[in-house]
């Protein structure tokens, strides 16, 4: 999958790493400001509590 990606990416090396950093700058994003905060409270181990 990686190498398909790679060979879809225009341009020489620079502009392949630069577009595959900017990509996976945007996927770490989107699951730290998206994915994660509206996962949290659904998550079952969340309700920990020591009586």
């Amino acid at each position: 999958m990686y190498a398909w990606l790679w060979g879809k990416f225009p341009g020489p090396f620079a502009v392949k790493l630069s577009i595959a950093v900017v990509l996976v700058l945007g996927v770490v994003a989107l699951l730290m400001f998206v994915v994660f905060p509206w996962l949290e409270p659904r998550l079952w181990f969340n309700e920990v509590a020591v009586n």
